[in-house]
């Protein structure tokens, strides 16, 4: 079989964030309970000028500079966001857009002509779908170059449950056939099932009621007969359209956090019983690493804990955790598996299998469909740095995307892995960041800041939204 995976890797990480630990002071919340609980450290802020498009065209861009890619050679362009910035015109096309002007000049215009652009969307899990569909492009034709971008802002409501887990990025990927860094065996596990564990719908507000709702902040009555006439005599765009409803859209989701967490891991736990039927695979032994989306640092090995239970069973090891902890009261002795999660066999398993992939994500935070290939990114840095081995060895992928679907892959690592990640220096860059104070987060959050933070040259920003008759709403980008 033709080996076909990611060549090269690039990323983009907004150049500001809050402190976990003085974010938690200001919502009064133990910062144990985030740092070691979930553990966070720092989380990446979009600055005024950031969108999810700005965000993916900076890491593309990186991709193309520093891998010497040409743009001309590359037949698809998939990205997979859940924070795309308009419900028609696709991200992608917005971040071809901006890259055609500024390479213009080196590979001619509309270096992208021939290129197939496409946004998929299922909550954190569409660029894995992105992934998948770019590496069966490349394996059913010759000499075929695909790029896959991942880019999100996670952002929830100010004091949400959520709050704490906010980030933003975008990493940008380079497939095609003998890849340098990983290539993957065309096996995936699946399981979906449609349900609400998180979402973020239209809503819908009537006229007449926003009406009413303004006259009382004014401390004035109005009855739904009087807004119903003033409607009908206004002449403004906003009043007089043919709607009778004003629909919101809002970045910031309904979810309900339990439901959602037991969601990730049924999900997870049904697409792993499909892949290994498929592959005859002890992930558990077999993987080097295993790599998750990360709504927060720690979620993967909270909730991997019960497979590993299981693992330890079939091994004939389950005796190693009882000398260590003691047997537990009952089946349902939940505190028990709370001790068997902070048990030193546990934490061994972790920090072989899981921690590298954590690091980056304890700096940045959740990058929704980012958020998986960026815990690729930790874990290849961090091999490098502590010089480990890994070519030919295995890494598991455990993506997941609410709504729901779960989808499990592995890959192989390959020899040229190191050339490829030496010069990423991840960490480094991540603590140059600028660090701002919860007040000026709330400001970006809330939209009140007019003005970029942190004016860095080199990097692609949004310069406006159009207000003309014709394009109203497009947005513009510039590079810096």
């Amino acid at each position: 079989m033709i080996k076909v995976g990611i060549d090269s890797i690039s990323y983009y990480v907004p150049s500001l964030y809050v402190d976990i630990e003085e974010l938690a002071t200001a919502r009064d919340i133990p910062s144990e309970k985030l740092v070691k609980g979930l553990g966070l450290k720092k989380m990446a802020t979009p600055d005024y000028d950031e969108d999810s498009a700005s965000i993916a065209a900076n890491s593309l861009y990186r991709l193309i500079k520093e891998n010497n890619i040409d743009p001309r050679k590359v037949g698809r362009v998939y990205l997979g966001t859940e924070s795309g910035v308009d419900a028609s015109k696709p991200t992608s096309s917005y971040v071809v857009e901006i890259l055609e002007d500024i390479f213009a000049e080196e590979f001619g215009k509309r270096c992208f002509k021939n290129c197939d652009i496409v946004d998929l969307t299922f909550a954190c899990a569409g660029a894995v779908d992105a992934l998948q569909n770019c590496c069966d492009w490349v394996r059913n034709g010759e000499n075929r170059q695909a790029i896959v971008i991942a880019s999100d802002i996670a952002k929830y409501e100010l004091n949400s449950t959520g709050e704490y887990t906010q980030g933003a990025g975008s990493v940008s990927m380079l497939i095609c056939e003998n890849p340098s860094i990983i290539s993957f065996n065309g096996s995936w596990g699946v399981s979906t099932k449609g349900i609400g564990d998180f979402f973020k719908p239209r809503r819908i507000f009537k006229k007449s009621n926003i009406l009413i709702e303004a006259a009382k902040l004014l401390g004035k009555q109005v009855t739904s007969s009087d807004a119903e006439k003033l409607l009908n005599k206004a002449d403004s765009k906003f009043w007089s359209d043919s709607n009778d409803f004003v629909e919101v859209y809002k970045e910031e989701p309904i979810f309900e956090g339990q439901f959602s967490n037991e969601s990730y891991k049924e999900r997870v736990y049904e697409a792993i019983e499909d892949f290994n039927e498929q592959n005859q695979r002890d992930i558990l032994s077999d993987w080097e690493n295993i790599i998750f989306h990360l709504p927060y640092a720690y979620h993967g090995r909270r909730m991997i804990v019960n497979k590993w239970m299981d693992w330890m069973k079939e091994n004939n090891q389950f005796e190693k955790i009882y000398s260590e902890i003691g047997k537990p009261n009952s089946s349902e002795d939940k505190d028990w598996i709370k001790k068997v999660s902070k048990s030193d066999i546990y934490k061994s398993f972790i920090e072989d299998k899981i921690s590298p992939g954590e690091k980056a994500s304890s700096e940045i935070g959740n990058m929704y469909t980012a958020s998986i290939f960026m815990s690729l990114i930790s874990s290849l840095v961090e091999a490098f740095e502590k010089d480990r081995e890994l070519i030919n060895k295995k890494i598991g992928f455990i993506s997941y995307g609410s709504g729901s679907k779960a989808k499990i892959f592995e890959g192989t690592i390959q020899k040229d892995w190191i050339t490829k990640t030496k010069s990423i220096k991840l960490f480094e860059n991540l603590d140059n960041r600028k660090k701002v104070s919860v007040d000026i987060y709330e400001k970006l959050h809330k939209r009140k800041i007019s003005s970029n933070i942190n004016n860095n040259d080199g990097i692609i920003k949004l310069s406006k939204i159009s207000k003309d008759e014709f394009t109203e709403g497009l947005r513009n980008y510039i590079k810096y």
